[in-house]
């Protein structure tokens, strides 16, 4: 097995002085693994583990497992074997009968990893089934990393996946197995042309066969190739991530200016945009598609001030002039201040921490953009504070007639999402006295035999 010892060497799979577990279902491919990894022991001081999953979805499933343990008796290599519930799982999760059988055995593979603390888990793909999953991307993804096959090598929890047998054919594989009496267990479930991936190996991979006899060749240097180029694409788009967004952990919110995305290469900004759902989603929705990236692109080139779309799991992706934010809708309360009695002297805090503040004072007493003196007549208390509602307007000295609270938002650029939680002080008679750091307003009439000074100050922290 020279090639793969050359495969291995160029590839840096396998170190000296570590732990392989080996996924071995009993086919050719995992059976001839396991034996080469055996054979390697010694020489490389490596310790080889066998791991083996009953799906419990063909009556054959039993005498494989049997015929696994029995290959690592002979090996004299540890056995570790389990059942998993497909059937059930696939229910409750409504998926397919293969991504329920994976993602349960990944579960498997996971725990084993964390629990020998191994350095690598060792799977038996391999030309052939790269061929197979490159021709099926070709057929239905647009992703660049989808479409350049399965990785030799990639992280996974405690070490790395390995694919040592990318190099060779399934027909090398059948001849290493007859040279050294193997017999491995066959599924018949490999010839049901009603799976996707034994239709392209039985009708559409032979027919590339025999365009290019070295198409194996050519397909694993284009998966190599295209691999190296999405590792440089993705990290360039990471530093530029850094650099542009801003992170909320705490409320699960990205926030980043528009231009400053748009400026880079269309290659960063594709990346950069998997980088954020990455970070936002615990799981990619599997109803997220290519549709959705259009969606955003489409967003982002919006000439509007205000546009907002809607993701999978109600993930809210907002512009509202230069600023784009990312949040989930249950992140965010979306509720409109009820109103809420200001008492003299008393206070008001909001959910942000911000308070509110009211006492009497007098019409010298010094204000700023945060401090506000009220003239008003004993009438209009209790003063209350709420958010907006349709049709709010307001006065403010030297503006002629009123205007409307929604337009103030709107030439002040106050993000949308903002402007339902904006705190408005009100009169008894729900007269709008201050727009919290935006605007002071000027009651339509005040009765001067019963007035007083009302001092408003907003704090934040």
């Amino acid at each position: 097995m020279q090639k793969v010892e050359q495969f291995i060497e160029k590839h840096s799979l396998i170190k000296n002085n570590t732990t392989i577990l080996v996924a071995v279902s009993g086919g050719p491919d995992s059976v001839a693994l396991l034996h080469y990894l055996s054979n390697e022991r010694q020489k490389r001081n490596i310790q080889v583990i066998a791991l083996t999953v009953d799906h419990q979805l063909r009556q054959e499933a039993d005498q494989e497992v049997i015929y696994v343990e029995q290959l690592c008796q002979k090996l004299d290599i540890h056995c570790v074997q389990t059942k998993i519930d497909v059937k059930t799982y696939q229910a409750e999760q409504r998926l397919s009968t293969q991504v329920a059988a994976r993602e349960l055995r990944y579960q498997f593979f996971r725990q084993q990893m964390n629990h020998f603390q191994a350095d690598y888990l060792a799977l038996g793909h391999h030309a052939d089934d790269q061929l197979e999953t490159m021709l099926m991307s070709f057929t239905r993804s647009t992703s660049p990393m989808a479409l350049s096959g399965i990785p030799i090598k990639r992280p996974f929890a405690t070490g790395f996946i390995i694919r040592p047998f990318l190099c060779l054919t399934k027909e090398a594989i059948h001849e290493y197995c007859q040279k050294h009496e193997l017999h491995p267990m066959i599924d018949p479930s490999n010839e049901d042309l009603s799976y996707t991936r034994n239709y392209f190996r039985k009708q559409i991979a032979p027919l590339l066969k025999e365009q290019n006899v070295n198409i194996y060749q050519t397909l694993q240097r284009l998966s190599e190739s295209l691999q190296e180029d999405e590792k440089y694409l993705a990290k360039q788009a990471k530093n530029k991530w850094q650099s542009i967004v801003t992170v909320d952990r705490e409320n699960k919110r990205i926030t980043f200016k528009r231009q400053q995305f748009l400026k880079h290469p269309n290659a960063l900004q594709r990346r950069m945009y998997h980088l954020i759902l990455n970070y936002l989603y615990d799981e990619l929705p599997k109803q997220l598609t290519y549709v959705h990236a259009e969606s955003f692109q489409e967003l982002l080139m919006n000439d509007k001030s205000y546009v907002q779309i809607n993701f999978p799991q109600q993930l809210i992706i907002e512009k509202s002039y230069d600023d784009i934010q990312m949040y989930f809708k249950e992140a965010t309360s979306n509720e409109l201040f009820i109103p809420k009695k200001l008492d003299i002297p008393g206070e008001v805090t909001f959910s942000d921490g911000s308070i509110l503040r009211a006492s009497y004072g007098k019409s010298d007493d010094v204000a700023d953009e945060f401090t506000h003196i009220v003239t008003v007549s004993i009438g209009d208390l209790p003063l209350y504070v709420r958010g907006r509602k349709p049709g709010d307007r307001m006065s403010w000295d030297g503006l002629a007639g009123r205007k409307k609270i929604k337009d103030i938002f709107i030439d002040e650029k106050i993000p949308h999402d903002q402007r339902d939680h904006w705190p408005i002080v009100v009169t008894n008679n729900d007269e709008i006295v201050w727009l919290i750091g935006l605007k002071k307003g000027q009651l339509q009439k005040v009765a001067v035999d019963n007035k007083c000074f009302i001092k408003l100050t907003y704090k934040q922290y």
